[in-house]
């Protein structure tokens, strides 16, 4: 099973390695001393998704990003399952063979939904969702987007096409925008480089299409561990909303919006992502119990 190339400019390139765990060879960066945060991008995204946090946590943490299963640089193994719970059950298994235990997870949209689901198979001290896709599709679309994505990404040729229309400057520029957020050029090229690989979009899509929450969500009363959903006012894939109806319903659960910022937050305005997160995990209630 051979891993895709990195790019030599990667973000925290030098931290990457591929471990061999299950089916699939994760693509890992492992950075920092301390109590252990666990970081798990969205859907199409990667670890550069975390690039502008990482160098604000690793003061006092040390932090884990990895790749899900076909997504950046993680390749995935034949015959697996790309839905919730096996991909956190996946995860939960790579954090024990490597003798993980994470303090806190945190995840960005999708990827919170999946910290959330990995915390019951694996659990931290804390979790923190950065604008979390903990809500369903209503309506029609309830139905008829995951059967368009289960089509989609049972369709021979079809990632090849999609990252050749997609895979330029302009349509990622486009496609960041239409979240509501505005990054850096070269976040943009990162992105762009995903989207001109077609296992990323091959896996993208058969996470989109296997995608339900309609268990976790369920339990979400059940979850007594502190949380904290960081939300932000201009986010045009996920709306603040979503985040809080959640918090309501978790026992330990707060809510904070930062005002004027896309789905991309956490790369806008990592500064203030970050004092959230670390006034957050310093709390004495919290932190007392932190292991390094």
């Amino acid at each position: 099973m051979a891993a895709p190339e990195i790019p030599a400019d990667w973000p925290y390139r030098r931290a990457s390695q591929h471990i061999q765990c299950g089916r699939h060879l994760w693509h890992v960066q492992d950075i920092g001393t301390g109590p252990l945060l666990l970081l798990i991008h969205g859907a199409g995204g990667a670890s550069h998704s975390f690039r502008h946090l990482i160098p604000l946590l690793i003061g006092d943490y040390r932090v884990i990003t990895l790749d899900l299963p076909g997504q950046g640089f993680t390749v995935m193994g034949p015959g697996t399952a790309c839905n919730l719970d096996a991909m956190a059950t996946d995860i939960a298994a790579l954090a024990a063979q490597q003798l993980w235990a994470p303090f806190a997870i945190i995840g960005h949209s999708a990827g919170a939904a999946i910290a959330l689901r990995v915390s019951e198979l694996t659990p931290p001290k804390a979790v923190i969702g950065i604008n979390a896709a903990l809500g369903g599709f209503e309506g029609i679309a309830g139905w008829m987007f995951p059967i368009m994505a289960r089509v989609l990404s049972r369709t021979p040729l079809i990632p090849q096409v999609f990252s050749k229309l997609a895979g330029t400057p302009r349509k990622v520029h486009q496609l960041l925008a239409s979240t509501g957020s505005q990054i850096e050029p070269a976040g943009e090229a990162q992105y762009l480089h995903l989207l001109r690989m077609p296992s990323h979009i091959a896996a993208t899509l058969a996470m989109m299409a296997d995608w339900n929450l309609d268990a976790l969500l369920r339990r979400l009363p059940r979850m007594t561990q502190a949380c904290l959903l960081i939300t932000s006012s201009a986010d045009r894939a996920v709306p603040p909303e979503v985040s809080a109806r959640a918090a309501a319903r978790m026992p330990n659960a707060l809510w904070q919006d930062i005002p004027d910022f896309g789905h991309l937050v956490h790369e806008e305005a990592a500064e203030a992502v970050a004092a959230l997160m670390l006034a957050f995990l310093r709390r004495s209630e919290i932190s007392g119990m932190a292991k390094t």
